[in-house]
């Protein structure tokens, strides 16, 4: 498969459902990332000993910058920002560790003061980043979007059990919630399949209240209306390591955005050109930007809803561009975000795994294009997802590294991306390969 892009931007159709489907498909997308995008202030804000009301603030800028980036990247402003594809922004968990070592060192105003000057950064070198696609051909996405999907299963498997051993009812539940969405997916026609995903979370949550394991009561205490408040930590900071670490954290989030439009692209049949993803890149800096004037999180595309794309194959801009509003709507009225916060975990959990799998499965179909006859290839391949997979399987090796490496090589989908990007470019570009091989059977 060429890595060269069309030249004529031309974006998937604006698909024109009746009102009460987009609505409903724009509620799954916020459904499906709801509560990887409010874990990334949930985590900050307990390792810098934030009080509940404080991380409730983050929580509402957090959901209500996601979906002003989401409608960005959703709808585009002319052509000066957004990739104008159907694609949901959450907040990245690939800063939040820079982010506690920024705080820790520096206080809370240098991180949103980093950040802002990381978005700055992100803003400036969106086009010549996405002038590099050709540095990311199949092999390169491909092993990078396997991992994404199989990094965030033990998420999704946490958030099943809620980080205990396997119960009976849990295991039971999340297990009729995944043969529900394999059955409408496979067997089910029009709405029923392409709902799929939705009919499931109502099922699931249904039968987990009859089995009393949900608990709405924090709905009732939420407020109906709130602002994020600017500066809420006081004016901005910009201590130069600060900032360092968080243009690399840019630069790594740019690399997980790039293989989400293009494995997007692939999915509705329409490679993004050069000017979609500059622009989609440039959506993400500004999402720094307005994260750190509004004490929120830099924004990157979501891979679940990346996998609910193909699994309904509703390519509609309008359906996310709803999605964003709805998480507008929740971040302006804490009430409506604490109600979809007390879905049970187990069925969210059950529903994530099928999402992130689905993500993996993306990532091996953009495999199976590559020739796996070259030697070249396989190594790139199979070394970066065995590196990528450390942090996975053994997560206290880089505890005692400095700060730079951990951001670099500390996550799963950074050490993937970053290994497949160097072999590829060794063995693809500084020095052609010279033989053909078989791989091992």
């Amino acid at each position: 498969m060429s890595t060269n892009v069309p030249t004529t931007d031309v974006p998937p159709p604006r698909t024109r459902l009746p009102w009460w489907r987009a609505m409903l498909f724009g509620l799954q997308h916020v459904i499906v990332m709801y509560t990887g995008c409010v874990a990334v202030p949930l985590v900050f804000g307990a390792a810098m000993g934030l009080d509940q009301r404080t991380i409730g603030i983050l929580v509402n800028a957090d959901l209500l910058v996601a979906g002003v980036i989401t409608i960005i990247q959703a709808l585009g402003i002319k052509k000066i920002l957004g990739a104008r594809l159907p694609v949901v922004a959450g907040a990245s968990f690939t800063a939040v560790t820079p982010m506690i070592l920024i705080g820790e060192q520096y206080g809370l105003s240098a991180v949103y003061g980093a950040m802002i000057a990381a978005g700055v950064f992100g803003v400036l070198v969106a086009v010549p980043f996405s002038r590099l696609l050709r540095f990311f051909p199949p092999v390169v996405r491909g092993a990078a979007v396997t991992m994404i999907g199989l990094s965030l299963i033990g998420k999704a498997v946490s958030m099943i059990f809620d980080d205990g051993p396997a119960d009976g009812q849990q295991l039971a539940l999340a297990g009729g919630i995944i043969l529900v969405i394999l059955a409408l997916m496979r067997y089910g026609r029009g709405f029923l399949s392409q709902a799929a995903v939705l009919i499931a979370l109502v099922a699931g949550t249904l039968a987990a209240m009859a089995l009393q394991l949900t608990d709405f009561s924090a709905v009732g205490d939420a407020a109906w209306f709130g602002l994020p408040q600017p500066f809420l930590f006081g004016a901005p900071t910009f201590p130069i390591a600060g900032i360092i670490s968080m243009c690399i954290v840019m630069l790594v989030i740019f690399t997980e955005t790039t293989a989400y439009l293009l494995s997007i692209g692939e999915t509705i049949g329409k490679p993004p050109t050069q000017g979609q993803l500059s622009r989609g890149l440039a959506a993400d800096g500004v999402s720094a930007v307005l994260a750190g004037l509004f004490t929120s999180f830099p924004d990157t595309v979501f891979a679940q809803n990346v996998g609910l794309v193909r699994m309904t194959g509703i390519t509609s801009r309008n359906v996310v561009a709803i999605a964003g509003g709805i998480l507008i709507a929740l971040g302006l009225v804490p009430k409506m975000g604490e109600l979809v916060a007390s879905l049970p975990g187990v069925v969210i959990g059950a529903v994530s795994l099928v999402m992130f799998a689905t993500v993996a499965g993306v990532g091996i179909s953009t495999l199976a294009k590559v020739d796996f006859g070259d030697l070249s290839n396989f190594l790139i391949t199979s070394i970066a997802l065995g590196i990528g997979m450390i942090p996975v399987v053994a997560p206290q090796v880089y505890a005692d590294f400095p700060a730079e490496v951990r951001i670099i090589f500390g996550g799963a989908i950074s050490s993937t991306v970053i290994v497949a990007f160097t072999l590829n470019l060794v063995f693809n570009h500084v020095r052609r390969p010279q033989k053909k091989a078989k791989t091992p059977a």
